[in-house]
């Protein structure tokens, strides 16, 4: 039997390696009718604010070559509907659950933390930090790591679960924001969040989405992402959860070598939801025949 467990620091374990990706999932039931959501290692929620967001107007969304571009806005039910209408579906789900939260002032991450650290079917937090910090003229908590420090150990002091920093590549070297997040006591790193990106409709010379700007995501970006875990393993000690464009068994298996220890799903689920199921058999079929007993064993060992 291959021994697809992965452990992310002391705090978290998983029966496989393979988590949802936070926006592209919902709350784990809006799609359970169609995937087996126990074939997943966890659960990463949508983003949750304190309160509801109703997002970004339409047009959000478009579709590119090789990937997706969406400026959703953050459009969530908030903390009180979300334990009111989501927990009892999370409550027995057997996997992992990892809240995705974000904010637009430190007191407000702080109070989401608080609110939800006390529920014990929560097994941890990605914190968003590609958010703007209204507090500092709008800059993103991820893209400053004095702003990114002062977070982190707010929210670390808040709470002894799991706690991962989901990073943004849209930074001069992402590098310095993973070494920010393990020395403020993240127990992990999530990377990367989505690539700056836009889209124009030529014949009415108008972008395709209202906020011009969005998030592109999908095996676009694929390159940029394995390429800032090479880098990011070299220089941090905690786990690196990858993130971008995978959607086949052979994705997996580059992030990990790269040095990530688990991956998230995202856009795939919106093309081929059944994607889980293709990258269990295929990650055991590749240990199986290149003897590896234990998935945990590939990562990092990228020759380079």
């Amino acid at each position: 039997m291959i021994d697809l467990n992965t452990k992310l620091g002391n705090r978290l374990s998983l029966s496989n390696p393979i988590l949802t990706a936070s926006g592209t999932f919902g709350y784990g039931d809006e799609i359970s009718d169609i995937v087996d959501v126990e074939l997943y290692g966890g659960i990463v929620t949508k983003s949750l604010t304190l309160k509801p967001r109703e997002g970004n107007p339409p047009p959000r969304i478009v579709e590119t070559p090789s990937g997706m571009i969406n400026s959703i806005g953050l459009a969530n039910i908030g903390v009180d509907l979300f334990l009111e209408e989501k927990a009892d579906f999370l409550k027995i789900y057997r996997g992992q659950v990892i809240i995705n939260i974000a904010g637009r002032t430190d007191s407000e991450y702080c109070e989401i933390l608080k609110r939800l650290t006390e529920e014990n079917w929560i097994d941890g937090f990605e914190i968003n930090v590609s958010c703007p910090n209204v507090s500092e003229g709008g800059i993103e908590f991820g893209t400053d790591p004095k702003i990114l420090s002062n977070l982190a150990r707010k929210l670390r002091d808040l709470t002894d679960k799991f706690l991962m920093i989901k990073l943004s590549p849209n930074v001069t070297d992402i590098r310095i924001l993973a070494e920010t997040s393990q020395k403020c006591g993240a127990d992990a790193v999530s990377m990367i969040n989505t690539v700056y990106g836009s889209a124009i409709d030529i014949n009415t010379k108008k972008p395709l989405i209202n906020s011009v700007i969005g998030g592109l995501s999908g095996p676009a970006i694929k390159p940029i992402a394995i390429a800032n875990i090479i880098k990011s393993y070299r220089v941090i000690d905690i786990p690196i959860i990858g993130i971008g464009g995978i959607s086949r068994g052979e994705d997996v298996i580059e992030f990990m070598l790269a040095g990530a220890s688990a991956v998230q799903l995202g856009t795939v689920h919106f093309y081929n939801p059944l994607a889980i199921n293709e990258i269990l058999q295929f990650l055991e079929k590749y240990c199986s025949q290149n003897n590896i007993l234990s998935i945990g064993d590939i990562i990092g060992k990228v020759e380079i």
